[in-house]
């Protein structure tokens, strides 16, 4: 949709989270579509897990729509570490926006989902029908369970209150920009970084965690950005829609990939002792082609020498 025809167009927009990863990508769009405005709250002035903060927000930014991008996440090891807080945090920021969002005749709240809130052993491709059949995979279910208690909400809120809201399922994300904190990045920008440290040390071998026997599949930034501005503009309902590519890849495949595409030449061992996570991701993404009309364009490896060649240039 051209900026001229977009119904975000000369609007008032709140992205929380907008000031992080796929935050950015977002308000890029958002500002290309032709946005009146695009505000994102920052958390040292606006700490969001608390209802004053919120009731703040909404009367200082007055905003006619609301991408709600923000979450405390890491990877296995983070959410392993941090299960009350990740619940907590993820709960409350969505809890409070959305009764927010109500109160002062917000006229749509587009909120992100995790992947992680699908059960265990969700039979592959995951359908969103499928999201409540079953608890999520242990190590990151508080983050996933409040997450879908946002689903939850949103759509009780429509029928009692007619709140116009989307719901996304983006698949696990990556691209320039990213967290490459090897203590709280997700898998990609982590193995990014220890390949090319590892290369720029001399050092002949990296450790990566589990038996690489996991599949995953990946969504570039970018992509996923589209289809949350696409949904923004058209989606009344809150039902879940998946966003990702349809391609699984195992991490033992995904690591062999990341070292050649870094020119990292060593040993590649596994730590078995540490958790692999859910055994299997991958996406059917026919209901985001069918509502949103959106499908992801950026070919695998193409994202990945993107998202290499931007950490190179950090010199980090």
């Amino acid at each position: 949709m051209t900026a001229m025809g977009s119904p975000l167009s000369g609007k008032r927009i709140v992205v929380t989270g907008g000031a992080g990863f796929l935050g950015q990508a977002v308000c890029e769009r958002l500002r290309a579509l032709g946005a009146g405005e695009v505000l994102v709250p920052r958390r040292a002035q606006f700490d969001l897990t608390t209802e004053s903060a919120v009731e703040r927000l909404y009367r200082e930014m007055k905003p006619q729509v609301i991408l709600h991008l923000a979450a405390e996440v890491g990877g296995i090891g983070a959410n392993m570490e941090n299960p009350g807080r990740y619940f907590f945090a993820n709960m409350a920021m969505a809890l409070h926006l959305i009764e927010g969002a109500r109160r002062h005749g917000v006229e749509r709240f587009v909120q992100t989902g995790t992947i992680c809130a699908y059960p265990k052993f969700t039979p592959v491709p995951f359908r969103e029908d499928n999201l409540w059949n079953g608890y999520p995979e242990e190590t990151n279910a508080p983050y996933g369970v409040a997450k879908k208690a946002a689903l939850v909400m949103l759509d009780a809120y429509r029928h009692q209150y007619g709140l116009k809201s989307a719901y996304l399922l983006p698949v696990n994300l990556y691209g320039p920009r990213d967290n490459f904190d090897l203590r709280t990045s997700h898998v990609i920008p982590a193995l990014i970084r220890k390949c090319v440290e590892a290369r720029r040390a001399g050092a002949d071998r990296i450790t990566c965690w589990g038996t690489g026997a996991a599949s995953r599949e990946f969504l570039f930034v970018d992509d996923a950005a589209d289809g949350l501005v696409r949904a923004a503009e058209v989606m009344d309902d809150p039902e879940p829609i998946n966003l990702g590519t349809g391609m699984e890849i195992t991490i033992r495949n995904l690591v062999t990939l990341i070292a050649r595409l870094c020119e990292f030449r060593g040993e590649i061992v596994w730590d078995s002792s540490k958790p692999d996570g859910q055994p299997r991701r991958c996406l059917d993404t026919a209901r985001a082609e069918r509502l949103l009309g959106w499908r992801a364009r950026v070919g695998f490896e193409e994202g990945l020498r993107r998202t290499i060649s931007w950490f190179e240039a950090q010199g980090s």
